[in-house]
């Protein structure tokens, strides 16, 4: 029996159920653009082999370990590596019965349709996890990692991905992009830039990331022109190994466009440690400005993920690193603080400025306003927290009436978890048309309008924003 509704998402109402099922079934099998997530492109390098169940869908999905960590288990107890490399658990179906014994804490989550639909569309599972059904389970999905029809390339071209962007640091040395390239295989898998390290003054090993970046750029990048210099050098080496945007995860949306003295006089505290809290983030403010102008240069299609007070845990962070899911949302401005980078740059329709948002609050009031009226700017889909029915349908009603379809930019999953692409992209894409059949029942849609936009969403406005 199949563990997934076939109308799950849908409207309750017969009429616009029936209309979002037809618009649904037009769209559901385009191919996937995932413009920006954080796979690893060692698995289509390699293209070994996932090691075990646990490995695939557990351990890398910071989605699913923070909730069963919500609930007492240990970080160390599902697998998660440990920074001092001290003892975690290895066994993969210990890991997984944990996991099952504990499934029941997903319900009414977007987690717990992602992993149905892995179980079942993926693998061909028909029982429900749990405690009981674990070990089965386990072994059923174990076999088929041990076969070449779940490696991670036919796994990618069985899920229609046309296009997948990855994201690495901007001093990372592409090896296994360059692996993918060499290999000869067609699938197309990109990078993408992401400056973090070398901006944020804040940044652990700030100072000697941007040496390391004039190292690999043949810059001096320990002063200002040359620190410049090594981004665009940097930049231009992403998108010979087919970048076409860049990532830029801040704490605040803040923006600055500084005379240069200033902005030089900033780097140069920043190298030595001495940048204020204030101080820092108005460098990584006038960095913003600084890659926005290159990107009018360069053409990479800019992204910021602002709103996320990272690492929230320092317990967490000195024992397991960062990205372990404790990053929580904040509060965000983006009236007043992407007000610099827009005047310089806003008004130029050469440069795509994409702004996605932890602050739903954000939406209406600044973010839709903003969008629909500067050039440069588009709006993100509903990111991280939000990529939910619930998250997507909140960011449809908020933001269309303002921006329209058309200054957003369809779906992305961003997601580490590879089984969870076609799940995120397909609960996308009935929340979508559920949204356009009621556009569509309350008089505001045609019905031949809704069938093209449904289309745009899915597919084309992705592919145009990020240039695949």
């Amino acid at each position: 029996m199949p563990i997934l509704d076939e109308n799950r998402l849908f409207p309750t109402d017969p009429t616009v159920r029936a209309l979002a099922r037809d618009l649904y079934e037009a769209v559901k099998d385009l191919p996937i653009i995932s413009p920006h997530g954080h796979t690893d492109p060692r698995w289509f390098a390699e293209n070994a082999a996932f090691p075990d169940p646990a490995q695939l869908l557990v351990t890398p999905d910071h989605y699913v370990f923070r909730m069963l960590h919500s609930q007492g288990v240990a970080l160390e107890d599902l697998g998660v590596p440990r920074v001092d490399g001290g003892v975690i658990e290895q066994d993969g179906r210990r890991i997984w019965r944990l996991f099952a014994a504990n499934y029941h804490l997903f319900r009414g989550t977007p987690s717990r349709i992602w992993v149905d639909h892995a179980l079942q569309e993926v693998f061909g599972v028909d029982e429900r996890l749990s405690a009981a059904s674990a070990d089965a389970i386990y072994d059923h999905i174990d076999a088929s990692l041990k076969t070449d029809a779940f490696r991670p390339r036919a796994l990618f071209e069985r899920f229609n991905i046309e296009a997948i962007s990855t994201t690495e640091s901007a001093i990372d040395d592409l090896t296994w992009h360059k692996m993918i390239r060499d290999s000869g295989w067609n699938g197309k898998v990109v990078t993408a830039y992401r400056p973090d390290a070398v901006i944020d003054p804040d940044f652990d090993g700030f100072a000697d990331n941007v040496a390391k970046m004039g190292e690999i750029a043949g810059e001096d990048a320990t002063i200002w022109d040359g620190y410049l210099a090594a981004h665009r050098n940097r930049r231009s080496f992403f998108k010979s190994f087919g970048a076409t945007s860049s990532d830029h995860g801040h704490p605040t949306a803040r923006t600055e466009d500084l005379p240069k003295a200033e902005a030089a006089g900033l780097f140069d505290k920043a190298l030595q440690g001495k940048c204020t809290p204030e101080e820092a983030d108005r460098f990584r403010g006038h960095m913003l400005t600084e890659m926005a102008r290159m990107s009018l240069d360069d053409g990479l299609v800019m992204q910021i993920h602002p709103g996320a007070v990272r690492n929230h845990s320092t317990g967490v962070l000195a024992k397991f690193g960062r990205d372990k899911g404790y990053d929580i949302p904040s509060r965000t401005d983006y009236v007043t603080a992407l007000r610099p980078l827009l005047d310089a740059v806003g008004a130029e329709v050469g440069l795509t400025l994409i702004l996605f948002t932890l602050d739903e609050t954000s939406y209406a009031r600044e973010l839709a306003p903003m969008a629909g009226v500067y050039p440069a700017l588009r709006l993100g889909p509903p990111w991280w927290f939000h990529d939910s029915y619930e998250g997507m349908m909140r960011f449809r009603e908020m933001a269309t009436e303002t921006a329209g379809f058309y200054n957003t930019v369809g779906f992305n999953d961003d997601t580490r978890a590879f089984c969870s692409i076609p799940a995120r992209h397909d609960v996308a894409r009935r929340v979508d048309c559920s949204f356009l059949a009621t556009l569509v029942e309350t008089g505001r849609l045609d019905r031949d309008e809704a069938q093209e936009v449904a289309h745009d969403l899915t597919y084309r406005l992705a592919k145009q924003a990020y240039k695949l």
